[in-house]
């Protein structure tokens, strides 16, 4: 069984809407200890179907300045999930 909570949102950005739009892609955020296979079964068992095709990207948490001390955004990895045509994703929806 996997752990759903690991994905910490969906990004909805003029950026992942547009290629929701086009390319039926998704842009989902996570933790950085997801992976691609861990993914696709949370696709497979929540949201009953599998993805076409995943790609990964690793984030770099920004440093940021408060007042006089620096510190770090937390580091997260960001999905491309490609969606099959016809695919039911209501409960992805805002």
């Amino acid at each position: 069984m996997v752990d759903i909570t690991d994905i910490k949102m969906i990004l909805y950005t003029e950026k992942s809407l547009e290629l929701q739009e086009k390319n039926s892609v998704m842009v989902v955020q996570t933790s950085t200890r997801m992976t691609k296979n861990k993914l696709k079964k949370i696709f497979k068992e929540y949201f009953g179907f599998t993805p076409i095709k995943i790609n990964s990207l690793r984030q770099s948490g920004k440093v940021k300045r408060f007042k006089q001390r620096e510190g770090q955004r937390t580091n997260f990895k960001k999905f491309y999930v490609k969606i099959p045509e016809g695919a039911n994703i209501d409960s992805l929806a805002v």
